[in-house]
């Protein structure tokens, strides 16, 4: 699908107003009443959530299709070093060099 200059930002802006919408709900629908003890565990956890799922999707998706690639594996060896207690320099140095050599031979 190829969209035009002009179509992009109207997309772009009816992002922007979905965004502005939906973060206008909460307030207006909940207003000054405190919310559920059980909510704030929930929304506490949707940054990490959404967090993980953005990186996964970048790391892993290929177009429309799965793919583990150079990045992928060096963000494994980042994960088993770190799992390792290995110190945090190492570990992204580590996962810079296989990503690299990766990309080298392939």
């Amino acid at each position: 699908m190829n969209l035009s200059e002009a179509q992009v930002w109207l997309l772009i802006a009816g992002l922007v107003g979905v965004a502005v919408v939906t973060k206008g709900i909460g307030p207006a629908v909940v207003g000054d009443r405190p919310l559920p003890g059980w909510s704030a565990g929930v929304i506490a956890a949707l940054a990490p959530a959404l967090l993980a799922a953005l990186v996964a999707t970048a790391l892993l998706a290929d177009g429309r299709r799965l793919a583990v690639g150079a990045e992928a594996v060096g963000v494994a060896v980042a994960t088993v070093l770190l799992l390792c207690r290995a110190p945090l320099l190492a570990a992204a140095a580590a996962a810079v060099l296989v990503t690299a050599l990766l990309r080298a031979l392939v």
